[in-house]
């Protein structure tokens, strides 16, 4: 599995065009036949940092990301709307095929 987790810095004055793109944008990645999950979410500390976590089945599925149409329209559209370079972290784990549970918590009765 391939996971990646972004920050992208949106411009306040830019919020309501990035959440618009975000959407439509995750709706796009995750109907992609390798992609195994695609999320946003917001920073509790910096409202105006999306954090973005992907899981691909492999390189060859994250690499088949990156020539979608969808990429290339997000990759177009967002520098426009950031507010400083996005940071990414990228990580291969072959032996990691998606979620699995939380050992130390689970809902009470």
């Amino acid at each position: 599995m391939i996971l990646i987790v972004v920050k992208f810095p949106v411009r306040p004055e830019r919020a309501e065009e990035w959440a618009s793109l975000a959407a439509e944008y995750a709706r796009a990645v995750n109907a992609e036949e390798g992609c195994l999950f695609f999320e946003w979410s917001r920073s509790i500390e910096e409202p105006d940092t999306w954090v973005c976590v992907e899981g691909f089945r492999d390189a060859a599925a994250g690499g088949a990301h990156t020539s979608t149409d969808a990429f290339r329209q997000f990759v177009e559209q967002a520098p426009d709307l950031v507010a400083r370079q996005p940071q990414i972290i990228y990580v291969d784990a072959p032996d990691v095929s998606g979620w699995g549970p939380m050992g130390e918590i689970s809902p009470r009765s």
